[in-house]
């Protein structure tokens, strides 16, 4: 026997008439989403790292001079510390535009998606997903948080 608390809260569950393939296009755009976010993961990352490695850059100059390499010392200097890594762009200014520009429009189709089309629930498809593999009854496959079998 099912109880209330053995079942997805209602955030998790398909409001009426809200169909299966509508239900998998909405997981879709969310997995999308989930990709975009671990872009932007990596463009912070990018940023990062290339800020650690223009610092680096510091150390290699000095290194260099003492070791009396002055050309490879001033090329590294000149050529590399501080450039754009892109023409017009250090690496904040390509996070700042991917977060104003596309990320910020992919996040809100997909909220208004949502919104319009399952009172704004989020991760339906995932959710039934659970339903449909857990074991009802065992401890680690509780339908939600806060109930235990």
């Amino acid at each position: 026997m099912t109880t209330e608390t053995d079942k997805p809260d209602e955030q998790h569950r398909r409001p009426a008439g809200l169909d299966d393939t509508t239900v998998q296009a909405l997981g879709k755009l969310s997995e999308a989403l989930e990709t975009v976010e671990r872009v932007r993961g990596h463009l912070y990352s990018m940023h990062q790292l290339t800020g650690t490695a223009d610092f680096m850059l510091d150390e290699a100059v000095s290194l260099f001079m003492q070791a009396g390499h002055t050309e490879t010392a001033e090329r590294i200097q000149r050529e590399l510390i501080g450039r754009n890594v892109i023409p017009g762009h250090w690496t904040f200014q390509i996070v700042e535009a991917y977060d104003d520009g596309y990320y910020t429009e992919f996040r809100e189709v997909e909220r208004d998606a949502r919104e319009k089309l399952a009172q704004g629930r989020r991760h339906l498809y995932e959710a039934e997903l659970k339903e449909q593999r857990r074991t009802r009854g065992r401890t680690w496959h509780e339908a939600r948080p806060g109930y235990s079998a």
